[in-house]
């Protein structure tokens, strides 16, 4: 953004702006693909920019305050554009050579200026903005400049670009979830009231298409899968879990059997062209059934498959929590993992909670290779199988949970904490001891008066404002504990 009737009285500064503009757009395009309009310094070149946003289907706009520009000159661009705006007030030097500067030199480095005009119109016309405040970072002071601009290694170039990059990652969220395919396999748990969804609104608000899986697609493509892929599926899943022996503990939890192995294994295969077939980006899934029906076998292979889709970007959630899925999803789209979770067991002597599930696990985030137990029953549901035991690396993590309030709108809660190298039960599910900022007891009333839905999707890294900003952008209340 600029003011035209400067360029006249200052030569160079609309080249030197432009410079600047060319400088964001490099940094920006190591993270998206990039549209640079260039220049807009009135109020036709506003409207001008807003109909090519438009064209361009951008995600994201960042407008660059790069001197004094009025408001009206800006406002046209995000009446037309609707993407969600952020404001750049990124100002070239660390501090004016006051002795030696001219008016031109000045408004070069005065950015922040029209940023308050800017707010107080979006504010008054109802349009969204954020802002982000720092240094350029440039590595070279420009020849027509009398200050020092070499600035990224100051803080405050580092953390503006810290943040820029996290509005771009997340912008890629509500991009990727529009183009999605959700599977639906089953039902949801029966009486599981935090889980049921309405399937509508999860589409109006996030995106995603839903698609409706019964269990008979999966079993007719069970009957398809040779015993050569069966076979490429054991040598995947020996490559990547450790086959546990019996649990010393738990009687219920022994060494997986040969027979349990090759129809893991066997699912697993029909599970991938489940994935291809309807071309799925992520799957929720739950089959209670009757005792000793085929398709409780048909469940009870399910775990080994599922983990596998989850660690190559199909996230799979049990118990049929769709809302769950879409928090994996969410992780797993910025890179972070993601792996289905709930409250196992507080450790009061360590003041840990254990999260975790008897599956599926994002194995591209676990601590070590994760261990294949063979389970005598699965509890609270029909059937037995093979399970996987395993823990998140220990160092920071976030937990995503996704949950509907009472007017059905979709709600994030997010805390960050520590996974520990704390102890774990040896059952065949997997726990992660996490260590939260406050006490157990403390930061458990927290989150259960946001009327969280019972599971959670855990992430590795400190991810609060990357979450944050998603929220954001896709127009959803969030919370960070």
């Amino acid at each position: 953004m600029g003011l035209k009737a400067y360029w006249e009285q200052f030569p160079g500064l609309r080249d030197r702006l432009l410079a600047y503009g060319r400088f964001i757009e490099g940094k920006l395009s190591d993270w998206a693909e990039v549209m640079n309009f260039g220049l807009v310094d009135t109020e036709g070149e506003g409207r001008k920019a807003g109909e090519w946003f438009n064209a361009n289907q951008v995600d994201l706009v960042f407008c660059h305050a790069a001197t004094y520009s009025t408001s009206s000159t800006v406002l046209p661009v995000h009446q037309i554009c609707k993407s969600p705006v952020v404001f750049l007030n990124l100002q070239p030097t660390e501090r004016m050579n006051y002795e030696s500067s001219t008016t031109g030199e000045w408004l070069a480095h005065c950015g922040a200026c029209p940023v308050p005009e800017f707010a107080n119109a979006f504010a008054r016309a109802g349009l969204p903005f954020q802002v982000v405040n720092g240094l350029l970072g440039l590595d070279y002071s420009p020849d027509i400049s009398l200050t020092n601009e070499i600035t990224y290694e100051r803080t405050e170039a580092i953390s503006a670009w810290k943040e820029i990059e996290e509005w771009v990652k997340a912008a890629s969220v509500p991009r990727n979830l529009r183009y999605s395919r959700f599977g639906f396999l089953g039902n949801t748990y029966s009486g599981m009231l935090d889980m049921y969804s309405d399937f509508t609104m999860v589409q109006a608000q996030s995106g995603i298409h839903l698609e409706m899986l019964e269990m008979c697609d999966l079993d007719r493509l069970v009957q398809e899968v040779t015993p050569q892929e069966v076979k490429a599926k054991l040598e995947e899943v020996h490559e990547m879990f450790e086959i546990s022996g019996d649990s010393p503990s738990d009687p219920i939890a022994r060494r997986p059997t040969k027979e349990q192995m090759e129809w893991s294994c066997k699912v697993a295969a029909a599970q991938e062209r489940l994935v291809r077939a309807y071309d799925l980006d992520a799957l929720t899934y739950y089959y209670h059934g009757a005792p000793g029906g085929h398709y409780e076998e048909l469940q009870g292979g399910f775990i080994v498959g599922h983990s596998l889709l989850t660690a190559r970007g199909i996230p799979c959630s049990g118990e049929g929590d769709l809302k769950t899925a879409l928090a994996m999803k969410i992780c797993d789209l910025l890179g972070t993992g993601g792996s289905f979770s709930e409250i196992v067991v507080v450790d009061y002597v360590d003041e840990t909670i254990i999260l975790g599930h008897d599956g599926p696990f994002h194995i591209a985030i676990s601590q070590g290779k994760p261990i294949l137990r063979g389970m005598g029953l699965y509890h609270g549901k029909q059937g037995s199988g093979v399970s996987v035991e395993a823990k998140v690396k220990t160092g920071p993590i976030t937990t995503l949970n996704v949950t509907q309030t009472g007017d059905g709108k979709l709600k994030l809660i997010i805390s960050e904490g520590e996974s520990t190298n704390g102890p774990i039960m040896r059952i065949g599910n997997t726990q992660t001891p996490v260590k939260f900022k406050e006490h157990p007891d403390a930061y458990m009333k927290r989150w259960f008066m946001e009327a969280p839905t019972h599971h959670c999707a855990m992430a590795i890294g400190h991810q609060a404002r990357l979450f944050e900003k998603v929220g954001c952008l896709m127009n959803m209340n969030t919370v960070i504990l």
